[in-house]
This record gives C-alpha cells, structure tokens and sequence, in this order.
C-alpha cells in the first residue's frame, strides 16, 4: 500500500478547509447596495492603488487581512473596493476601470489613497478615513464602528 497517499489525503483536507483570511471583496456598486440591503449591513469603500501606493499595500496586508479584523468585517460590512492599479500585470478590465472612475466621481473626488469610506445601505456617506500609522487592527475596528452613529458625512 502507498504511505503517501493518506499523507496528501490529510493535506488535502486541510488545504481545503482552511480560510483564507480576507474579505469577500465586490467590485460593483450596485451589487454592493443590494448585498447590504439583503444583509442589513454598512458598506466599506476602499479606494486603493494596489500596485503603487505604499499606504494602500500596508493597510491591506497588516489591518484588513489580519485575521481579527477579517472575523470582525465580515459579520458587520459588504467589501466593496476601487482599485486603481499601475502596472500592466495588474490591468483591470475596461469595464471595471469604468466602475472605479465612477466611483472615484462621486466619493472620492481628490483621488485621495488609501481612503477607506464607510456607506450606509442607501450610499450616503457616514464617515471616512485613510491610513493611519497610530492605529492597529483593534484601532481601525474602534475606528469603523464609531462612524454608526452618523447619519451622514461631508468630504
């Protein structure tokens, strides 16, 4: 009988049943508003250039796909992101290059990155922010969650 076998058996399940720490991001609007509708949820907008922007790529990687902050945005929020990316390899389709323009047209207007804005589940504004050096996941968790109590936010 071959001992391997069960071995990549194991790693397999594993493999399979492992979450992978990350949000369940959308990248269109209109999906985004119907997901936090249905779910009774805010939408987190994250403007960012994956590819470019030094902020943008330590948020990502040290706050929103840390695996607490990952627990915590998926019961509260719908991942909606905007990505503006540079280099040929990173190439966004036309279409969704076209989604983020609009995006960027109507919140984001400075092109400001990274700008993460919170949006009640009609699209209003109830606050915004960006990187922030002094925080730490349970900051940007502290942080999101104040924008609840807001009704509306002026940029």
């Amino acid at each position: 009988m071959n001992k391997i076998a069960p071995l990549l058996l194991v790693c397999f399940t594993i493999l399979i049943s492992s979450k992978s720490f990350a949000q369940d991001w959308k990248y269109d609007f209109d999906e985004a508003i119907a997901l936090a509708n249905k779910k009774d949820q805010k939408i987190v907008l994250f403007f960012t250039g994956s590819d470019w922007c030094p902020p943008c790529i330590k948020l990502e990687r040290n706050i929103l796909s840390s695996e607490k902050f990952d627990a915590f945005a998926d019961q509260k929020y719908v991942w909606l992101k905007a990505d503006f990316p540079k280099r040929k390899k990173n190439r966004i389709s036309k279409v969704q290059k076209e989604k983020n323009e609009r995006l960027a047209a109507k919140y984001n207007k400075r092109m400001v990155f990274p700008a993460i804005l919170i949006l009640n589940k009609k699209g209003v504004v109830l606050g915004a922010t960006g990187y922030r050096r002094d925080l730490d996941v349970d900051g940007y968790i502290s942080l999101l969650t104040s924008f609840d109590s807001f009704d509306s936010f002026d940029l």
